[in-house]
């Protein structure tokens, strides 16, 4: 039986208020503490939403609010710079309809369902440091305040400052040498993509794009970048500088790119400068501190899997701390998750690699692709594995090493996490 009544969570983004909720259902109350002095807010770049996100946004009631917030997205559709279909990927049946999102409106639905369900927010709350103890943590804020709870949950990014506390030996993010660029464009004129987006390997870079019935169309761009260039480095180089470089790789290419560039309003592109994921975190948890979402296990954004599985973790962990005492809770929740999302990040890596070859890898990749995307989104050992995964919130979790409670479907929810 769980000794926990109370958590702090660091980080307003997706991970916290997600936790906040699922642990506000599993009878805990939750605090999140932001550092940013507000709610996200502005311009944003697309974020998608997998099944197995939505699924488990299901579990915890909080779909309702955010799902329609997010554009369907039944279908992927690769092809070439040329316009050359390599392939077609369909969301599988029975599962909820992938759903692509501002990533600020997402932020805004998330927080709306935390409110609602009683969970406080803080903003301006930079956390600098905490005392775990065997009853319970305090948590030091830059402002000189102080908040205590039984258990603090680093929910802050991939740039985690409770990862750093709990573990000064804590990996750093690492680079894929692709620069993330995007944004939205209203009043294109272009035709409606059906719900599909279209992810096309460019002669010069990726680009995505998907386009409303009314016009508006998400974008993105993947540009080769032999060295790492952080946001704020990215940022001083002129907005309409980047958009001419853009024009400049996308010329030979027969997509929408220059009818999206050409249409981008001023302050309305996105760029993160360098896209990052996360080696394997040697350490998830500590004393009363445990990590969740890419404070943990952060993917590159290739994955289109980074948001849906901090989701999933976060579900898991209010689970097990509902369950269990809170160390047999955070060793549970380890134990759930590290083997299916570092599984994922690996597979992620072959994705980033074909998005910026050489002439002579993108002969091969051309003719090799559909091959190989058959068999990587297999729909029953990629697409089924990944999307697929459902959570059975009635289960009981049972500490490592103990016989574990089976579900109504006949497994237990490590068996089924692990398979």
């Amino acid at each position: 039986m769980t000794d926990v009544r109370t958590a702090l969570i660091i980080g307003g983004g997706i991970a916290g208020p997600v936790t906040a909720i699922a642990l506000r259902r599993a009878g805990i109350a939750a605090t999140v503490y932001e550092a940013h002095d507000s709610r996200a807010d502005g311009i944003g770049g697309a974020l998608m939403l997998a099944p197995n996100g939505l699924a488990a946004l299901r579990v915890i009631g909080a779909a309702a609010t955010v799902e329609p917030v997010g554009l369907p997205t039944p279908r992927m559709i690769m092809e070439t710079g040329t316009g050359k279909r390599l392939g077609t990927f369909e969301d599988l049946p029975g599962v909820p309809t992938s759903r692509t999102f501002a990533r600020p409106d997402l932020y805004a639905a998330l927080l709306d369902v935390a409110v609602a369900a009683g969970v406080h927010v803080e903003y301006g709350k930079r956390l600098t440091g905490f005392d775990s103890t065997a009853d319970g943590v305090l948590a030091r804020f830059a402002d000189g305040t102080t908040a205590a709870a039984d258990v603090l949950v680093g929910a802050d990014g991939i740039r985690s400052t409770v990862r750093s506390l709990l573990d000064p030996a804590a990996p750093q993010p690492r680079s894929v040498r692709l620069l993330g660029l995007g944004g939205w464009v209203d009043g294109t004129g272009l035709p409606g993509t059906g719900g599909a987006m279209h992810l096309a390997f460019g002669r010069r870079a990726f680009f995505g794009y998907q386009v409303e019935d009314d016009g508006r169309a998400g974008w993105f761009a993947n540009l080769p970048s032999p060295e790492p260039v952080t946001a704020a480095e990215a940022r001083r180089t002129p907005e309409a500088e980047w958009l001419r470089r853009l024009r400049a790789v996308y010329a030979d290419d027969t997509l929408p790119a220059l009818a999206l560039l050409d249409r981008v309003p001023e302050g309305g592109l996105v760029n993160v400068g360098t896209m990052q994921d996360m080696p394997p975190v040697p350490v998830w948890h500590r004393g009363r501190a445990v990590l969740v979402g890419d404070a943990a296990h952060a993917t590159s954004p290739s994955s289109g899997q980074g948001a849906s599985l901090a989701i999933e973790s976060a579900v898991e962990l209010a689970r097990c701390l509902r369950d269990l005492p809170v160390a047999r809770a955070f060793a549970a929740y380890e134990a759930l998750r590290r083997h299916r999302v570092e599984k994922i990040i690996k597979r992620t890596a072959r994705v980033n690699s074909d998005k910026a070859p050489g002439p002579v890898g993108r002969l091969i990749r051309d003719l090799t692709f559909p091959l190989a995307m058959r068999t990587f989104y297999n729909q029953e050992r990629m697409m089924g594995w990944v999307h697929r995964h459902t959570i059975d919130w009635e289960a009981t979790v049972a500490a490592p090493g103990q016989s574990p409670v089976q579900s109504s479907r006949g497994q237990s929810p490590v068996e089924r996490a692990n398979r």
